[in-house]
């Protein structure tokens, strides 16, 4: 296929739309792959049948994915061993001794919290106010898909707004890479004119400070009020045996979050900045489950053949993620040999007034980043044409980045076939589709708000 057309678009449009109406997922993601290779090479529908299974190999040949599966993995055995101790038990406990989270609404304020403080990668986000989180969700009947929505809101968006992390250092990358005089003050200035991730994140807390709940949120709400109270799993023989501390907790918790910029300095030879987040997030990942593993062994909690146990099953728990998260990074590949972000950047012109630029831009890469579930990928796509044409028209680049990077996030946020979206699905114990619909109207609300404000914003300073 040489040139670019509509057709590009089918892959990924069909995946999402098969996926929203069929909630059948697996099959949605492995349509779109297919017909994606059928419009790549027209080499026939069965024969792209088997090119179809090549590129899902090919993502476990690429180093970078194949440690971001390995991640979802090994998160699912740090999860379900430490619920499975009854340390996630002795917290929820403690939490209601102290007379903090004693309620429903500070439940969600927590998860707020923990989304702000923890901005070093996005996954370690979600996952880290997940598995705290979801007990005392439980306990309170609050929906899953609530807790889903509020940590998707405070993860890639607080990335980018505190972008001392592997956000900061890609963008920095890209910046350096297109001539911008001074990358680091440019990404500095664009944090106060990224509409889309202030405006998330703002929507989110006003959502658990009013009980907003828009539309399907209202409805699992309520599947969630009248559901029974469901404590943290813990297996009947450990239950005889000593309780765990609730450091059991607490120091691989930590550990998960404080091992990622290390992890970060170290891939980057002392420059965070330069670090690989792939590799930094598996090291945190695979740190936290070592200590939490030595922490239950030397407590006599439970045996290794019991440890052993518990990190099959919890790996085997996070296998449907792992094979969607596999599924959607063969789309978006597929997608990017296709020419879709090239095609939609095609679409745009070069007809249209200054002042409309950043709306368009912000559009173009929130549809980019909805159609390939890549908000990094959108960022690679669309900052190498907006950084140049500012300069064409000999005007400040900061607010042509800052429409990157919201359109980007917008997109990534909205679609069902983003890593993040994913993850934070599994860490809220939501069903994925469910949580894509309850998020839904969140995301377009923010997104309606940041279009009309990146309009403003282009009379004002261009």
């Amino acid at each position: 296929m040489n040139e670019l057309s509509w057709t590009t678009l089918l892959p990924s449009f069909l995946a999402i739309a098969l996926a929203l109406f069929t909630r059948q997922v697996y099959l949605a993601l492995f349509a779109g792959i297919w017909i994606g290779y059928f419009l790549l090479n027209g080499s026939g529908f069965f024969p792209s049948l088997a090119e179809s299974l090549d590129g899902l190999l090919a993502v476990l040949a690429s180093p970078g994915d194949a440690r971001v599966v390995m991640f979802t993995l090994v998160i699912g055995a740090f999860i379900y061993t430490l619920e499975r101790s009854g340390a996630v038990r002795a917290f929820v406990q403690l939490l209601k001794r102290s007379q903090w989270v004693t309620n429903g609404k500070r439940a969600q304020w927590m998860a707020w919290l923990i989304g702000i403080v923890i901005f070093i990668e996005s996954n370690i986000t979600v996952l880290v106010a997940g598995t705290v989180a979801k007990p005392l969700f439980d306990h309170f009947r609050i929906a899953r898909e609530k807790l889903a929505y509020i940590i998707d809101s405070t993860s890639a968006p607080i990335c980018m707004l505190i972008p001392l992390n592997a956000w900061g250092a890609f963008n920095l990358g890209l910046l350096n890479g297109l001539g911008v005089e001074d990358p680091l003050k440019v990404l500095l200035a664009s944090i106060p004119l990224n509409l889309y991730a202030i405006t998330a994140v703002a929507i989110s807390a006003y959502a658990i400070a009013r009980d907003y709940n828009p539309g399907p949120m209202a409805r699992a709400e309520e599947r969630a009020a009248h559901s029974r109270i469901e404590d943290a799993v813990v297996a009947p023989e450990i239950k005889k045996r000593r309780s765990p501390h609730v450091s059991t907790m607490l120091i691989p918790v930590v550990t998960l979050v404080v091992a990622m910029p290390v992890g970060l300095w170290i891939t980057g030879d002392g420059k965070i900045f330069a670090g690989s987040g792939s590799t930094s997030v598996l090291w945190a990942s695979l740190a936290a489950l070592a200590i939490l593993s030595v922490m239950i062994a030397v407590q006599r909690i439970m045996t290794l053949d019991e440890l052993s146990e518990s990190w099959m099953n919890g790996a085997g728990r996070m296998l449907p993620m792992a094979i969607i998260l596999v599924l959607a990074l063969a789309l978006g590949s597929v997608s990017k040999a296709l020419g879709t972000g090239d095609y939609v950047v095609s679409l745009v012109g070069d007809t249209l007034p200054l002042a409309l630029m950043p709306l368009v831009i912000f559009l173009v890469s929130a549809l980019i980043a909805f159609s390939v579930g890549s908000s990094w990928g959108t960022f690679s796509i669309m900052l190498p044409i907006a950084v140049p044409v500012a300069t064409a028209m000999g005007a400040d680049p900061t607010l042509l980045v800052a429409a990157v990077l919201s359109g980007g996030i917008f997109g990534d946020h909205s679609s069902p076939i983003s890593d993040t979206t994913i993850v934070s699905s599994l860490a809220a114990g939501s069903e994925h589709i469910e949580h894509v619909r309850t998020q839904l109207p969140y995301a377009l609300r923010a997104g309606a708000i940041a279009a009309v404000g990146f309009v403003v914003l282009g009379f004002l300073l261009l």
